[in-house]
């Protein structure tokens, strides 16, 4: 089946056709490569029950799953950002106060925007939960200035949680990495995390590591501009 749009050329025609394949076949490979995470083999049990902090005091690992669910999704937050990222920090509230190295990292803030919404779709099948470096007063402080309202957020600070599972480089800095756990009968499995942010990127690009949960980043590849080369995500933008 061949579309067209008012005003095409023949020669856009058979471009588009062309790339229409290679779309056909990029949703097979992505779908291949779904089955085969699903049918990754059990992964190794977690090896303690972390103590987190929470809005309400400490909460531990196995309790962000929820009554019926047997899946966790963990964004590991970088907040603090990591100590060469020189983007703007907060201009306003109470997280203006923080330093540049102390506060939250744009490109994850702008990861959270969107998934705040998704969330709400997401939950009565699985869990997410947000943890981060940052004491708690200092997310659940940011976390109201931007607006969130479905995401939790936890403290891991005093912990291993991070390093364990390579939310934090063998340096310490902090890495934006995002792990999946499942419970069973013997305890808490990791089964999958975002371990392309380790693998070496293609020259001119970034690790892509989450890129297929990215919102933004998938638009403008639909664009003619496409991603561009001297942009990246800010904590706020100014329009003309």
């Amino acid at each position: 089946m061949s579309l067209s749009f008012p005003g095409e050329s023949p020669e856009y025609r058979a471009a588009r056709d062309r790339l229409l394949e290679r779309e056909a076949a990029l949703r097979r490979e992505l779908e291949a490569v779904a089955v085969q995470r699903r049918d990754l083999p059990p992964g190794g049990l977690v090896p303690e029950d972390y103590v987190l902090q929470g809005d309400n005091g400490e909460v531990r690992l196995s309790d962000l799953f929820s009554p019926g669910h047997d899946t966790l999704v963990v964004y590991h937050y970088m907040f603090p950002r990591d100590p060469d990222d020189d983007r703007p920090g907060p201009t306003s509230g109470e997280s203006a106060q923080l330093t540049l190295e102390q506060g939250p990292c744009p490109s994850c803030t702008a990861l959270l925007d969107q998934l705040d919404g998704a969330v709400e779709h997401f939950s009565p099948h699985a869990d997410f939960a947000v943890v981060a470096r940052a004491p708690i007063g200092h997310l659940r402080t940011f976390a109201a200035e931007r607006g969130w309202r479905r995401l939790r957020l936890f403290s891991c600070a005093g912990t291993t949680f991070s390093r364990d599972y390579h939310g934090e480089a063998a340096d310490g800095s902090p890495r934006p990495m995002l792990n999946v756990f499942r419970r069973d009968d013997d305890g808490i499995r990791h089964f999958w995390g975002s371990e392309l942010l380790y693998e070496p990127a293609e020259p001119g690009q970034d690790p892509r590591h989450v890129g297929t949960i990215e919102p933004v980043w998938n638009l403008f590849d639909l664009t003619p501009h496409g991603r561009g080369a001297d942009w990246d995500e800010q904590l706020g933008y100014c329009h003309e």
